[in-house]
This record gives C-alpha cells, structure tokens and sequence, in this order.
C-alpha cells in the first residue's frame, strides 16, 4: 500500500480568516482505505482544514491532490457538523440521501430509477429507512448525523470527510457509527474523521493526524500516539496519566 498514490495529500497549506491564518504550513497524507482521524482540540483548524480540502475555503498557498489528481467533488463525501445545517427546512430524510445524486446528474437532469436506489441504499446501511419520509426537524441527533452520512453514501465517494459526527451522541449510537466506518474502510473507501475524542480514535482507528493550526504528527496510530505528541497537540487542554505503564489521555 506504501507505494501506491495516497487518498489524500496536503502540502505546504496555509490559510485563515480576515489575514490570521487559522492553518500553518499543514503537510500530510493519508493512504487508500484507512480510518484516518484528524485529531485536536477545539479551535485546531479541524473544520477549517476539511472545508479547505473540498474547495469550499480558499487556501492562501499550499496544494491538496485526492488520488494523486486536483480534487474534484464527485469524489468526496462531506459531511458537516449538524450546527452548520437548517434542521427547520422542510425537507425529507429521504431527500436529503437523495441530494447526494445531484453530482452525478446532468444539467436539468432528474433523479432517476438508479439515483433513487443508491439513496434508498445508503439509508438502509446507516439504519434510516424506516424514517425515510419523516421531516428532518423531527430527527433526534444520532438520525441527524446518520443522515447526512447517508446522502455521503448516495454520493458514491471514494474519500469520505466526516466532521465530529460522534459529537452529542450517546454509547451505543456512536458504536454503530464506528461499525459503520471500520465496515466502509475495510470495502475499499478511505475516512478522514474530524473529533477531539482521543479514546475513540486510539481504540477503533489505524491512522491519524495530529493538528493544532499545524500538523504535530500523521501516520499509523502505532506511530504516533505518543505522550510528546498529544502534550503538543493538546497543551492546556488535556491532562495525562500513567497508569500501569499505559499513556492515558484525559480532557481536565
């Protein structure tokens, strides 16, 4: 796997807001078909960086290729924070899944038979078809987030960008989740997964990378989860433990 092209590369990357950079030189990449997080603390550039990635922040200098190529957006899947979205408009689940087709669909083209079914599948692997014709302000925050990983589906997406989707969720929604993930990354798609939850990360992961406005570390999870890269990562804002030999990480 080394020596193919990777999913994602970034290089040399800066940009930021009103002239204050929020990234710094980011640098990193990200071999095909891994679960990949994209680790830091609040205010790092985690969702800066992945807007920046599919073309929606305008880097200041720097270059992003996506298998080897520019990046073009039929083949990322994004998915934002629920923050981000009008949960009052009067839209379907079903529709929504269905919004990811429209890459896929010609100029005045219509949904088709096939755009229908791609929806209507990705629904059913995030455990939402039974709440296909329900109103997306009616949806607790697990069927939220589940949503909008479904309309990533539909999208057929090679690279899936996932920004905090465990964030508010309860134990057993964000299990499935992690289900979900590990089961796309072992079919071939590669995630990149925004969070600040460091046990999840270190306990379903393979890869990450280690941001705070720039990259303290990126590589396999063996590598570098490491005592020196969470304390520059983190600084303030986490506290770790030595408990029987073992680094554990804990938010103070």
């Amino acid at each position: 796997m080394g020596a193919e092209t990777p999913a994602l590369r970034v290089e040399g990357l800066w940009t930021g807001y009103d002239g204050r950079p929020a990234l710094e030189d980011v640098t990193f990449s990200i071999e095909r078909g891994c679960l990949a997080g994209l680790v830091g603390p609040n205010g790092s550039g985690k969702s800066t960086l992945l807007r920046t990635i599919l073309g929606l922040q305008r880097p200041w200098r720097g270059q992003v290729w996506v298998f080897g190529g520019r990046p073009e957006r039929r083949r990322l899947g994004y998915t934002p924070q629920t923050e981000s979205i009008d949960w009052a408009f009067p839209i379907t689940v079903f529709e929504v899944a269905l919004m990811g087709r429209y890459g896929h669909l010609g100029l005045l083209r219509r949904p088709g038979k096939r755009d229908r079914q791609v929806a209507w599948q990705a629904l059913e692997r995030v455990g939402m078809a039974d709440k296909a014709r329900r109103r997306i302000q009616e949806l607790s925050g697990g069927e939220q987030r589940r949503t909008l990983i479904a309309r990533a589906l539909a999208q057929e997406a090679e690279l899936l960008l996932l920004d905090e989707p465990f964030a508010g969720l309860d134990a057993p929604v964000q299990h499935d989740l992690l289900h979900l993930f590990q089961d796309l990354a072992a079919e071939g798609k590669t995630l990149l997964v925004a969070t600040h939850d460091l046990s999840c990360v270190a306990t379903h992961f393979d890869h990450a990378v280690f941001l705070n406005r720039r990259v303290i570390a990126f590589g396999r999870l063996e590598e570098v989860l490491r005592e020196d890269v969470l304390q520059e990562t983190f600084q303030r804002h986490l506290l770790l433990l030595s408990r029987g030999g073992q680094i554990y990480a804990e938010h103070p």
